[in-house]
This record gives C-alpha cells, structure tokens and sequence, in this order.
C-alpha cells in the first residue's frame, strides 16, 4: 500500500463507498433533516420577497405594484402557501432539535414519532397561517 507525503493510504482498494446509494434505504430523520435544509433556504426566498414588498411599498406606487401584482397572483399565492409551509416546518422541526439537544428522543421509535408529529404540528400551524392570511 502506497502513502500519500502525509502517510495517509491512498490506494485503499475498490470498495464502494458507505452507505453504498444503491443499497442505502432513506429513513424518516434523513428524509426531514434533507427538508429541513431545503425549508432553511427557501426561507430565505421568502424573506427576500416580504422585504423587496416592504421596501417597495416605502419607495412608491410603481414599485409596490410590481412586487404586489405577483404576491397576489395564483403563482404567488402558491409561493406565499409554500413560505407559510416552509415556515412552520422549520420552526417545528426546531422545536425538535432543541429537544435533542437536551437530551429528548434519540430512541429510534421516539425519533421517528417525533418526526411524526412534527410534521402534523407543521401542517396544522400552516393551515391556521394560511387562513388567518385568506381571512384578513
């Protein structure tokens, strides 16, 4: 086996990498942490959007009625129910890291439960989101 100058092996063999991904079976945790990060940037899209309407509702009529017309069109109802969402997603599966954090749900059952419930609470507070944005 050769070294590399560091003294690292760098003829290790032909072995597959581990998890090897055609043999690797997403799990639940995996599925919701990959989201998690997915919610985390659209997240920040969707803070951009309500600052650049903000700020063009400060700078006048023309700019607000650009950024307006979207928000309200169907394609940005659909891009304010996914921040709605991403939103309440983010801030449930929060909730359950800090309860990792301190010690809570590293059972495999109570992981996958949480995980569970987490995306229930998350559906739930969009939905109650979404209608209070429908009815106001």
């Amino acid at each position: 086996m050769s070294k590399s100058e560091h003294g690292a092996a760098v003829d290790r063999g032909n072995r597959p990498l581990s998890p090897h991904l055609q043999v690797y079976r997403p799990q639940i945790t995996s599925v919701l942490s990959i989201f998690h990060r997915v919610t985390g940037v659209g997240n920040s899209i969707g803070a951009v959007l309500i600052a650049w309407w903000f700020i063009a509702a400060a700078t006048g009529r023309e700019a607000f009625a650009i950024i307006d017309g979207l928000l309200t069109s169907w394609i940005g109802h659909l891009i304010l129910i996914g921040f709605a969402f991403s939103l309440c997603y983010h801030l449930c599966n929060g909730i359950r890291h800090l309860l990792w954090d301190a010690g809570y749900g590293f059972e495999l059952d109570e992981a996958t439960m949480s995980g569970y419930i987490m995306l229930i609470a998350a559906g739930i507070l969009a939905v109650c989101l979404i209608l209070i944005g429908a009815l106001s």
